[in-house]
């Protein structure tokens, strides 16, 4: 039998902290183009760590040797995190994410078993009292490995209420610590999984001393602001992913999560241990291991996510940044803002954009300027340095004729 690991005390429930539980090795890598090698893996955990994740959850030790290697791997290496390992409700699962995440001086092993009726019925083929002993011999067992235990209801949001309570209250009395309540297929609306929470906190004997978490998948866009709903309903751990990566529409996005929490503390005043300046970098490295990176208008990462190309913004941000962005883009480790020059960009952006390449205007070169710069952008979508440039031929005589 492997020895238990060190008791983490940083992990004690505290109800102003929010644990960050991320799964972008494991959930994330599931994803169809997000195939991670070992040494990737291992490199993407040292960048999780220093991006102060609470919990690094680095695989399903079961699915092959060379998860369970990389697993094992990131639990002799990597420090900071709690390293855990996904686990299905069977022996052979649990002794392989035992042996996986046993070098860690802390470690978890996750475990998860159905909830709904229908995948009880249709995946499982197995009755509710079935899953009920099923739920409580797994959990004794991985407690027999480590002292630290998760227990997933899959399909939680589709399951009926009375027997889901039946079955987080036995995980519990096996000795579970964490329990996570998922929206396996990103069912739930906000009001909902606030709801869900708060019913079920109020039923399980005991649910003062376990951490409660959300794990939220985003197939109608919601997974963010399912989450955040958790957490107003008594959760105090967030599954979550870089870039809200992992199976069919995605996870919800840690760097999102972590940019509203740090955003709007009126509304949540929680503390958590995420460098914020480290989210744009990590989620870059995702992006070069992976075979895509971010959407271009993907929230707080995204190329996007401080350009601006209208006039009427472009004047705001040069007057006061605040005007536009609710944060700054050095906060989450973006360089600056960009200014992007377009045919919806004023005169302001214009002549700041040729001062900075060395080219002051007067007020008449400007409006000649100007004007070809419209014409031009009205042509071609993407304007460059050179292009500006190129539009301050013969500006001089000209504007002397004029």
């Amino acid at each position: 039998m492997l020895l238990l690991a060190e008791s983490d005390p940083s992990m004690n429930i505290d109800p102003n902290q929010i644990v960050f539980f991320d799964t972008t090795l494991r959930d994330g890598e599931q994803s169809p183009g997000c195939t991670m090698h070992h040494d990737e893996k291992l490199r993407m955990a040292h960048k999780l760590a220093e991006l102060g994740v609470d919990v690094l959850e680095a695989g399903f030790a079961i699915a092959s040797q060379g998860d369970l290697d990389s697993i094992r791997a990131i639990a002799k290496a990597v420090r900071g995190p709690r390293i855990t390992s996904l686990a299905r409700c069977k022996r052979e699962d649990i002794e392989a994410a035992a042996r996986a995440v046993e070098p860690a001086p802390s470690n978890r092993i996750h475990v998860f078993l159905a909830s709904s009726d229908l995948h009880l019925e249709a995946k499982l083929r197995i009755t509710r009292a079935q899953a009920l002993e099923q739920a409580a011999e797994s959990v004794r067992l991985a407690r027999s490995f480590v002292d630290n235990v998760e227990f997933s209801a899959e399909d939680a949001t589709r399951s009926d209420f009375a027997f889901m309570v039946q079955l987080v209250t036995v995980a519990v009395q096996a000795g579970a610590t964490t329990i996570n309540l998922p929206d396996t297929v990103g069912y739930t609306t906000p009001d909902e999984y606030k709801s869900l929470f708060q019913r079920i906190r109020a039923e399980v004997p005991g649910s003062e001393n376990i951490i409660w978490s959300t794990h939220c998948h985003n197939d109608l866009g919601m997974a963010v602001a399912n989450s955040l709903a958790g957490v107003e309903g008594g959760a105090r751990q967030i599954e979550c992913t870089i870039n809200g990566i992992g199976e069919r529409a995605g996870n919800a996005a840690l760097e999102e999560i972590a940019a509203a929490l740090a955003t709007r503390r009126d509304k949540f005043p929680y503390t958590n241990n995420i460098v914020l300046s480290q989210l744009y970098p990590t989620s870059q490295m995702l992006g070069e291991i992976i075979s895509f990176g971010a959407a271009p208008n993907k929230a707080i990462v995204g190329a996007n996510a401080f350009a601006h190309e209208s006039g009427i913004h472009q004047h705001g941000v040069l007057a006061n940044p605040l005007t536009y962005e609710i944060m700054t883009p050095e906060s989450v480790g973006v360089p600056a803002n960009n200014m992007v020059l377009g045919k919806h960009s004023g005169r302001r952006m214009l002549e700041q954009r040729l001062t900075e390449l060395g080219h002051p205007l007067t007020r008449d070169e400007l409006d000649i300027v100007y004007h070809r710069f419209t014409e031009l952008a009205d042509r071609k979508k993407s304007i460059y340095d050179q292009d500006l440039i190129g539009l301050l031929s013969e500006k001089v005589t000209t504007a002397v004729t004029h």
